[in-house]
């Protein structure tokens, strides 16, 4: 959680699914961070590309309209992205 926080504004932090996705195909990413109740499908697809590129997998324990609110953001968030 505190990790995020730093994160915040900064460029290499990496909101929203799409986004993120993108970013893990493209090798982009050193570590992907999942909301708990993140869709199963996202789940699968982000261990699938952990396991070939390499990045680290950070499981939250909180929910994705929480880790919304800890984004500041007004919507849900399922995924961050680290460069």
């Amino acid at each position: 959680m505190d990790e995020i926080k730093k994160l915040l504004g900064k460029d290499n932090l990496i909101i929203g699914m799409e986004r993120t996705v993108k970013a893990i195909k493209s090798g982009e990413l050193k570590k992907v961070f999942l909301a708990s109740n993140a869709s199963e499908s996202l789940k699968k697809d982000v261990d699938y590309y952990s396991k070939l590129s390499g990045f680290e997998v950070v499981n939250l324990k909180i929910n994705n309209e929480d880790l919304g609110v800890l984004c500041k953001k007004p919507f849900s968030v399922q995924v961050l992205g680290v460069k």
